[in-house]
């Protein structure tokens, strides 16, 4: 995690009203669903995209007499979550009822946690840029249970449900108003994203609504929220409206967008801004209103009286502790300080997981050939120059072709092969491209390919300069041009490369094309 010295928040976001200047208030629940092979309270699956109700226990369907029994294997995951947020783990919590109509949960209520959840406060430090970050404090996180899935539109009279989804593990991830603009709340749900995929608690899937955000939004005036931060006085905020279920990092900003604008109107009118529960319509690119925001007593909570209170052992905790895997930030740190890698470099490879582990495959396979072949060359293997082909050649590609590093012709192993040729000074940055072009489309080791197609770079310097003598003297009125002005030698450093079958070393070339030239 980042010191908190070692970075400046971002300033907040403000938007011209008609009349004057407002600021952005912004905090998110985020829904994780648990990676979990069974559901929170049975053992029924949560396999993705099984025929409807396949996936459903007597207890999902709230059949008589079926009691709910903890899964170990979710509190475990949530347990892991809380840890990778620095965030405080209650040894003791305990599960409620929130007692709400959901007409695909048949229990007629929720099972969650409101009064004593099993994670405490932690924090989550979103980069917005170079030294510029913002740290939002995380309230809670608590586990429930999820609800099934309505769907209206396969018969014109009767609404149908799916109950596959009733019961699976939900993390409610609470944070504190700390977001100040929409690229924060996308760019924080994006930071807990992959924390929880690096941790293998969540997918985060959000297509399939395996991770998903109700987003607060509310308005103030500049200088009110330094007088909430002051006090933790609410009362100097404006009034929030949440809008609920957002899948997608762009409906995010563009749904805060829209809901901001639309309280500063209603406030600039002499208006009052009602709190409640608002959907955004993508295709309209606007809010609307859902259902007037309960309070916590309105769902008339109380403690479940089928579950006993929650108590794990310290002990436990720190055996989940021991097995934790390097975090995002930990690996971007690891990147810059031991590989010295530049802090973009670090970012885009550790973003996703598979590619931070791609390019780790890189750097070892090609290490482990250069230290195999200690003594035959000197050049000691550059990280920077494996950041730059997986970033730029094989990223471009797959991007290009809309795949990913799970799904790319060209493995790891692969390329780090051909980056160890490249090392080694067997072939040139031009030969690469085309020997990443072969195995791209063909396969195969890339150190045979080279034997077998004679595309090894000329390093005899004999051979270099008999080439360099002959263009230069075909091209006497050349050579007059590049003595008066010496940036025109690139021109026979081509020639030679074109003459060699692009298999000179350029370096070799540069330098043999400067003395021959008196350059």
């Amino acid at each position: 995690m980042l010191d908190h010295l070692s970075y400046t928040p971002p300033a907040p976001k403000v938007i011209q009203g008609a009349r004057e200047d407002w600021e952005l208030v912004i905090g998110l629940e985020v829904h994780a669903q648990v990676s979990s092979n069974a559901k929170l309270f049975s053992g029924a699956s949560t396999a993705f995209g099984s025929e409807p109700n396949n996936n459903v226990a007597f207890v999902d369907a709230a059949m008589p007499g079926m009691l709910p029994v903890i899964n170990e294997f979710c509190v475990a995951q949530a347990v892991k979550t809380g840890l990778g947020i620095k965030a405080a783990i209650n040894l003791t919590s305990a599960f409620d009822r929130k007692n709400y109509f959901y007409p695909d949960l048949p229990q007629g209520y929720q099972i969650s946690q409101l009064y004593h959840p099993i994670v405490g406060e932690g924090e989550v430090i979103v980069d917005m840029g170079p030294g510029i970050a913002r740290r939002v404090r995380i309230e809670r996180i608590h586990l429930e249970q999820d609800a099934g899935k309505s769907i209206h539109d396969m018969d014109p009279n009767m609404s149908f449900v799916d109950l596959n989804r009733t019961g699976v593990a939900l993390m409610e991830i609470v944070s504190r108003p700390d977001i100040r603009g929409p690229e924060e709340a996308a760019a924080y749900v994006a930071k807990l994203r992959q924390i929880m995929r690096y941790l293998g608690t969540c997918d985060g899937n959000m297509q399939n609504g395996n991770l998903r955000a109700d987003v607060n939004v509310s308005v103030c005036r500049p200088g009110d929220y330094e007088k909430y931060q002051e006090t933790q006085d609410f009362s100097h905020l404006g009034t929030r409206c949440e809008i609920k279920n957002m899948n997608s990092l762009r409906f995010i900003q563009q749904a805060i967008d829209y809901e901001a604008r639309r309280q500063i109107a209603i406030l600039e009118d002499g208006g009052t801004v009602t709190q409640e529960t608002r959907l955004y319509d993508p295709d309209r690119g606007e809010t609307r209103s859902m259902r007037s925001k309960e309070e916590a007593q309105d769902y008339r909570y109380f403690p479940d009286p089928d579950l006993l209170p929650l108590e794990i052992e310290q002990a436990w905790v720190d055996g989940i502790a021991a097995d934790m895997p390097e975090l995002p930030d930990e690996k971007k740190a690891r990147f810059v300080k031991e590989l010295g890698l530049s802090e973009y470099d670090a970012g885009v490879l550790t973003a996703e997981l598979e590619n931070a582990a791609y390019f780790e495959g890189v750097i070892s396979v090609a290490e482990a050939a250069r230290l195999h072949d200690a003594g035959k060359y000197s050049s000691a293997f550059d990280n920077k120059l494996a950041a730059n082909w997986v970033i730029n050649e094989l990223f471009g590609r797959l991007n290009k072709e809309g795949l990913t590093v799970e799904t790319s012709p060209v493995g790891a192993g692969q390329l780090g092969g051909i980056i160890d040729l490249i090392a080694k000074g067997d072939i040139s940055g031009k030969i690469a491209k085309d020997l990443f072009e072969i195995v791209w489309t063909e396969g195969g080791d890339p150190a045979e390919i080279v034997d077998a197609r004679g595309m090894k770079q000329v390093t005899d310097l004999g051979a270099i300069e008999a080439a360099v003598d002959e263009i230069i003297a075909a091209n006497p009125a050349q050579v007059e041009k590049a003595k008066a002005n010496p940036k025109l030698a690139g021109w026979f450093v081509g020639q030679v490369l074109k003459a060699t079958g692009g298999k000179a070393n350029p370096a070799a070339v540069n330098e043999l094309v400067a003395k021959k030239l008196g350059l």
